[in-house]
């Protein structure tokens, strides 16, 4: 098994000419080609690759191309394949290993630039005194970043490889360095970093801190994150954008409601009303992105005649989704919303405000996380333990909205609380609300595909499509009955004594039950 490369960075004033000059005093070796190359770094916008140790290059030159899928923890190249031009999706690479390790990677995100580093390219051969090639170097002089020199050990050769590098090392002080070394500095420059989005909340919040500062906290990281994710929900980029906006939405919705007594009255009724329309205006198109999400598992649910046959309903979601994304994106970019998110934005960064004179007025956020979780919590047990076999599916749904309610309090506040003991809770309350969400998934999408049938039907569809989306909603029905059985178990496995004492120690406060 060939040794993983070894990486170096190149000091600043030795270029590749002093470097070549240096070399062949010490260590017989030939330039096999030199070349302009443009390397271009590619990830999701999550940075789904990186975080799953993986980088990827894209090596552009007049003599080849190809695509180079790194390990980041052992450096070793596991995949590479010469293509011109990088697809945006995974299904639309050619197949293989790398589309395979891309779906597992990426998943339905798009593969997006990170930045381009146009520099020569040097490959050169180490060689023997039979001269034969013994080690293998890359040498990449940048324009504006430290050069980057690689070494690349054969099998057989692995006693010249520790030689090679001692010299490098020892003789011509060229310092360790790793395979991401190049993307680190690169994006420095941008004033980025690697990992630098995450949908995921990362709150420095103390137990002790005023309420009023927490919100303010948590209000800009959510800004934050909408901010982030605005210009790719406008040009569609991929459906993650607006799923990530969206979130976003619906946490500020949630945090103003925790807040709604540590806030200023006016500050609720001037702002507030905005999230409200995100959330409506976003919703069309988010349901339209995730019927075509669905869409193979559409086909998959007939018969291999009917399959066929369902094509017609995805050109009909594809058009209804482009036309609510075209609304969307003109009201993203309207003056009225730019004025109303500056708004918010200017008032998140004044200066303090009054605290209203009521009794939460000085609560600490710990109290406050404390109190509405708790309260929330049992809410949730009370609203769960009244469904029975004949409540109604909006007696779910509405549960469904208080289990978000409380996974948002809960993810707002984790670092507050012991970090083994909520994550068992909110991997408990992810379960079950899974449960909830499927039911209603399969709920709205029957009643909608049957909407959708009917409109299709009265523009003259082909009969035998309509038969499809007739066995298509029976199948949504067997699917939403399904999980709908799964409740009663789901909500009793949430609910168990261990977890219920977990809550209770964490939330609860003394002497209450």
């Amino acid at each position: 098994m060939t040794a993983a490369p070894l990486y170096y960075e190149i000091p600043a004033n030795l270029t590749a000419k002093k470097f070549f000059r240096k070399l062949e005093k010490i260590i017989d070796h030939q330039i096999k080609t030199q070349s302009y190359c443009i390397k271009t770094f590619y990830d999701t916008f999550d940075w789904r690759l990186y975080n799953s140790q993986l980088l990827c290059e894209f090596s552009h030159s007049q003599a080849a191309s190809q695509l180079v899928l790194i390990n980041t923890d052992t450096g070793k190249p596991i995949v590479r394949q010469e293509m011109q031009n990088i697809p945006k999706f995974h299904p639309q690479f050619p197949k293989g290993s790398l589309r395979d390790q891309l779906a597992a990677s990426i998943g339905i995100r798009a593969l997006l630039p990170l930045c381009q580093l146009p520099h020569q390219l040097y490959l050169i051969n180490i060689l023997n005194k039979d001269q034969k090639t013994v080690v293998r170097l890359k040498l990449e002089e940048h324009e504006s970043l430290t050069n980057k020199l690689s070494l690349y050990p054969l099998k057989g050769y692995e006693k010249a490889a520790k030689k090679v590098a001692m010299i490098l090392k020892n003789d011509l002080n060229l310092l360790s360095s790793d395979c991401t070394a190049t993307l680190v500095e690169a994006l420095n420059q941008l004033k980025r970093k690697p990992g630098d989005y995450s949908s995921k909340l990362k709150l420095k919040i103390k137990p002790d801190m005023q309420a009023e500062k927490a919100a303010n906290i948590i209000f800009r990281n959510l800004l934050k994150n909408m901010k982030a994710n605005e210009a790719g929900t406008i040009d569609d980029i991929d459906t993650e954008f607006l799923h990530d906006f969206r979130v976003a939405v619906r946490r500020t919705r949630a945090a103003f409601h925790l807040f709604k007594h540590i806030l200023p009255a006016y500050v609720i009724s001037e702002h507030a009303p905005l999230f409200s329309w995100l959330g409506q205006i976003t919703g069309p198109t988010r349901d339209f992105d995730v019927y075509l999400l669905n869409y193979p598992q559409y086909e998959a649910a007939l018969p291999p005649s009917l399959r066929e046959e369902l094509a017609p309903f995805y050109h009909f979601l594809k058009q209804k989704q482009q036309q609510a994304q075209k609304e969307l994106a003109e009201k993203l970019q309207s003056d009225e919303y730019k004025r109303k998110i500056i708004s918010w934005e200017e008032y998140l960064q004044s200066s303090k405000t009054k605290q209203p004179k009521d009794n939460n007025s000085n609560l600490t956020i710990k109290q406050l996380a404390d109190q509405r979780t708790w309260k929330v919590y049992r809410r949730l047990l009370k609203d769960g333990n009244a469904i029975s076999d004949t409540s109604p599916p909006e007696a779910l749904h509405d549960l469904r909205k208080t289990a978000k309610k409380l996974r948002y309090l809960m993810e707002f506040f984790q670092g507050l609380y012991p970090k083994k003991d909520i994550n068992q809770l909110i991997k408990a309350l992810k379960n079950f609300q899974t449960v909830l969400g499927n039911f209603q998934d399969y709920d709205v999408q029957e009643n909608n595909i049957k909407h959708f049938s009917e409109e299709m039907l009265a523009n003259n569809i082909n009969q035998t499509t309509f038969l499809a989306l007739g066995v298509l909603i029976q199948n949504l029905d067997g699917l939403k009955q399904t999980a709908r059985r799964d409740f009663a178990h789901q909500f009793a496995v949430f609910k168990e004594k261990e977890n219920h004492l977990k809550f209770k120690q964490l939330f609860a406060r003394k002497g209450k039950i």
